[in-house]
């Protein structure tokens, strides 16, 4: 699976956010993989919009509150890692 990367939007950044950018999307971008790789791993054949909500939950609980409750992740993106999640178990489960 590809690793999820978060990359903020410079234009919706204030001037703080602006100069912290990089700092904020590793920060992202960490607490995502590790949500991804928790829910992967306690995946039991959730419908997506549980294990999508999932790793939203688990990345804002691997994030200062603050960054957490500003953080607005890009649906398609959460979308997207959630499929993935749900394509990974089904084809482990076909090869057994």
């Amino acid at each position: 699976m590809d690793e999820p990367k978060v990359t903020l939007d410079v234009r919706q950044l204030g001037p703080v956010e602006r100069r912290l950018r990089g700092a904020l999307e590793e920060q992202l971008t960490s607490a995502l993989q590790a949500a991804t790789v928790k829910v992967r791993d306690e995946y039991a054949g959730e419908p997506v919009d549980v294990v999508r909500a999932r790793l939203l939950e688990e990345t804002r609980a691997g994030l200062h509150h603050d960054i957490a409750d500003a953080w607005q992740p890009d649906p398609a993106e959460l979308q997207r890692v959630a499929e993935t999640i749900m394509r990974r178990d089904i084809a482990h489960h076909a090869a057994l």
